[in-house]
């Protein structure tokens, strides 16, 4: 499979929120996610440019266009909610975010009527029918495709970081499963989901590709659902980290933190500078370590076996990244990530909140609700 990688203005920025549509009154979710995007499709137009279906009839994804910035791209998210809401409102439903709805069904949910989603399902039955999850994927442009695989080596680095500020996702069918983000480990089921692999040219990656369409596991390069891949169709580096995001403030925080790290890296490129890498054992502990501790994970720092609380980690990284967002126009969005370590991630927002509604769950969806309403963690 030849995999050109198309022309992109280097670190331009595109983020994809997918969001679930819930009971005003239960909290549980609604299939309705067909009425909204039949409301909201331009007259003449087969899609809404900036709403998207999804898997499951409970969700709808709002897609930003290509940004110059964060705040670019955040500002047709807005928009685009704005658009979903005027449909929404009247029929009682609420727009919410998070990894995992913290009570509903995977069983009760309904597929979108269409073939590659058919498809996805008949091939992978019961791990497919439990994708009741919801992320945010963040793309970072990329000016010479050279660059690509070494920065997404150095991503993986920072892997942790991301996931444990993102974690959202703490309950999971009413229950809660002791981990900060569960979506994290049952999205990797799904064949050609989960960690990338470290190839060191683009020509490995193609005969990977080429190698899955010829055996039948693929029909296109899209269909590989790596947590961090590139997109060659975009011209970009594509993040799939990050858990669902609660709130437009945390999303641009999270979005900010990944745009600075790419173009961080790319700027060592430039520089003649190595890159830092993991051994691809550590990356998978360390998404696991997040996966279960979120903000408390002793995160492998290096390939020595060097340790750190990811609190830490996180906090020495946002003061190297400081002129890296100044000149990215997205300092006050990276400053955010300090309000997640004051405040905690949403996994533990929502498991205080619990613990005060004596662990009725729908007084969790009710403060995921009113996040997205507010735009900020409460």
């Amino acid at each position: 499979m030849h995999l050109p990688f198309a022309q992109s203005e280097r670190s331009t920025v595109g983020i994809e929120w997918e969001l679930a549509l819930v009971d005003k009154d239960s909290g549980d979710l609604r299939q309705v996610a067909q009425t909204v995007l039949d409301a909201v499709r331009p007259e003449g137009r087969d899609s809404h440019p900036h709403i998207m279906q999804e898997l499951l009839l409970n969700t709808v994804e709002v897609v930003s266009g290509v940004g110059r910035d964060v705040p670019d791209a955040a500002a047709d998210l807005e928009r685009a909610i704005e658009e979903i809401r005027a449909v929404t409102d009247p029929l009682r439903v609420e727009l919410m975010c998070a990894g995992t709805h913290p009570f509903a069904q995977w069983s009760h949910q309904k597929v979108t009527d269409k073939a590659r989603y058919n498809t996805l399902i008949d091939r992978t039955q019961w791990w497919g029918r439990q994708m009741l999850i919801y992320g945010v994927h963040v793309h970072v442009g990329i000016e010479d495709r050279r660059k690509v695989l070494p920065i997404l080596r150095a991503m993986l680095t920072c892997f942790a970081h991301l996931q444990s500020l993102s974690a959202s996702s703490p309950f999971w069918g009413g229950k809660d499963t002791k981990y900060a983000s569960n979506r994290a480990l049952m999205f990797q089921q799904l064949p050609t989901a989960g960690l990338p692999f470290q190839f060191e040219e683009w020509e490995e990656l193609e005969r990977y590709a080429s190698d899955l369409e010829h055996t039948g596991v693929i029909d296109g390069f899209d269909e590989v659902r790596w947590d961090l891949r590139p997109s060659p169709r975009n011209g970009t580096l594509e993040s799939r980290i990050l858990d669902g995001v609660t709130n437009i403030s945390e999303l641009r925080a999270l979005a900010a933190l990944t745009h600075c790290l790419v173009e961080r890296f790319s700027r060592m490129l430039d520089d003649g500078a190595e890159l830092p890498t993991l051994p691809p054992w550590f990356v998978q502990e360390n998404k696991w370590r997040s996966a279960r501790y979120g903000m408390d994970a002793i995160i492998i720092l290096d390939a020595h076996g060097n340790e750190e609380l990811v609190t830490d980690a996180v906090s020495r990284l946002l003061t190297e990244l400081e002129p890296v967002a100044e000149g990215l126009g997205c300092a006050d969005d990276l400053d955010g990530v300090r309000t997640i370590l004051r405040k905690g991630a949403s996994y533990q927002r929502q498991r205080a909140v619990a613990r005060r509604a004596g662990g009725e769950l729908d007084a969790v969806v009710a403060s995921l609700v009113a996040e997205m309403r507010a735009g900020r963690p409460l």
